[in-house]
């Protein structure tokens, strides 16, 4: 069973910076997908961004050239740099880890290991 569990959410203003990290834990995992979904108030969840094997990546329009997905292969540690953060960015952040389709990496559909969530608030 893969356990994740995230770290480094917090409350920011408009335009700061905040970097979510997601430890993964458990046998080794060895699915090709780690990443990032989100869902705000009154939404439904959304692909953020994902990560692959390969090291390609895949971004939701709304966070290209903000947001930055890594991995540490080292320590099988996850993270996002979110940056220019928007009041629209709030949200419960979810890491998300599994074998994935590359054309469907920001589907939530498939992925079956959810982390419980970090909170992620940027106020205006």
């Amino acid at each position: 069973q893969v356990q994740l569990v995230e770290s480094g959410g917090g409350s920011v203003q408009a335009g700061e910076s905040l970097r979510l990290s997601c430890a993964a834990s458990g046998y080794t995992y060895s699915g090709n997908c780690m990443g990032w979904f989100r869902r705000a108030p009154g939404k439904q969840r959304e692909g953020v961004a994902v990560i692959d094997s390969d090291g390609s990546t895949s971004y939701a329009d709304s966070v290209k050239g903000r947001f930055t997905i890594s991995k540490d292969n080292v320590v099988n540690i996850l993270y996002l740099q979110m940056n220019s953060l928007k009041p629209e960015d709030t949200a419960m952040y979810y890491c998300v880890a599994d074998n994935c389709r590359p054309k469907f990496r920001l589907l939530a559909d498939e992925y079956n290991y959810w982390g419980q969530g970090t909170q992620v608030t940027v106020s205006s």
